[in-house]
């Protein structure tokens, strides 16, 4: 019985184990599974977020000495951000004000510039310079524009501290005087309402004593000019009415196209960005961009040479002649500014006037 059962029990572990396996001890079963499983991944670690911040000190441009550091100044902050947080230190110093450079003598930084496009390590030196009064370039074109309205039409009006009354009641008006007039206005309403609401001006400041330069020469040019057209004694154009209403006709003309050009630049394209070189369109205005890059300085220069030639007058051509070359400057500047972006497009192109500059 017991031989039995021992026969039984040997031939139970034959056949758990055939013959020539060797029989594994639970240590071995766990190396055995180890290795079929495959080497063990390591736990993967807890990824905490971590934000760099950047250290700014800024320095005096003239004496290098340290005014102030700001800290905690996160990857995306740009330097208007930078401007914000130093006006909270130095309340007398706001941020239209403050001129922050890089390097010494260096460029002033714009606003929209990152800090992380600027920084070379956590620690970053900028360079301050007080800017002055700053005034909004609304401001200045409204200041500018709204000065020569107003100024002409005092000297139209003919108030007696600037012409004798005796001598202007004896003498009438001819109509080119009127005429002038209207025209005039027409030009500085034009900018006006422009610069209200079609112009994109820029957000941005410039120092009070470019509105100071501005309205000195508009508004003393605008003087001089209204003083002679609306004098008692101004004499008329000297081929009469055909000098005159040729002229007013391609004022009017180039007035029209200059507002149209505007819009145009306003608006480039159907995205509203300024990704294209600005192109015609339907309107016959804007197909003097086929000749030169800048035809709303070609179409000003145009009205003041009308305006010149419809009056006859000697300050009218001064004034011409000076926004003829400053407005000639602009044009060569953006001109070469288009030629980098689109060289391609503007190979045959002007910059003011057609064939010549």
């Amino acid at each position: 019985m017991f031989k039995r059962q021992k026969s039984l029990a040997s031939e139970s572990k034959n056949e758990c184990f055939p013959q020539g396996a060797a029989r594994s001890t639970p240590k071995n079963d766990m190396r055995n599974f180890l290795l079929s499983a495959g080497p063990l991944k390591p736990t993967p670690a807890v990824k905490h977020s971590k934000t760099t911040h950047f250290e700014i000190e800024i320095l005096d441009a003239q004496t290098r000495k340290q005014i102030c550091i700001v800290d905690k100044v996160m990857q995306t902050s740009t330097i208007r951000d930078v401007k914000q947080k130093f006006h909270k230190t130095y309340p007398k110093w706001y941020p239209s004000r403050i001129g922050l450079q890089l390097e010494h003598g260096g460029p002033f930084l714009k606003d929209y510039i990152t800090i992380q496009s600027v920084a070379a390590s956590s620690i970053i030196t900028l360079y301050f310079t007080d800017l002055g009064q700053q005034v909004s370039w609304t401001t200045i074109f409204l200041a500018e524009y709204t000065g020569p309205l107003l100024i002409y039409l005092l000297f139209y009006l003919r108030i007696p501290y600037i012409y004798d009354m005796k001598e202007s009641s004896r003498r009438p008006r001819h109509p080119v005087v009127h005429l002038a007039c209207f025209c005039h206005c027409i030009h500085y309403i034009r900018y006006l309402l422009e610069t209200l609401f079609v112009h994109k001006v820029s957000a941005g400041h410039t120092p009070l004593k470019n509105l100071i330069k501005g309205c000195a020469f508009y508004w003393g040019f605008t003087s001089w000019i209204a003083y002679y057209i609306n004098h008692p004694r101004y004499t008329p154009p000297s081929f009469g009415n055909r000098q005159v209403t040729v002229s007013a006709i391609n004022f009017l003309i180039c007035e029209a196209g200059n507002h149209f050009i505007n819009v145009v630049l306003a608006h480039p394209n159907h995205t509203g960005t300024n990704a294209c070189f600005p192109s015609p369109n339907y309107n016959p205005f804007t197909w003097m961009f086929f000749l030169v890059s800048c035809p709303n300085y070609t179409y000003e220069i145009g009205s003041w040479i009308s305006f010149t030639v419809m009056t006859q007058t000697l300050p009218v051509g001064i004034f011409t002649l000076l926004m003829s070359i400053q407005m000639s400057l602009w044009a060569q500047k953006k001109h070469k500014t288009y030629l980098k972006k689109f060289n391609s497009y503007m190979h045959r192109k002007s910059a003011m006037i057609p064939f010549i500059l």
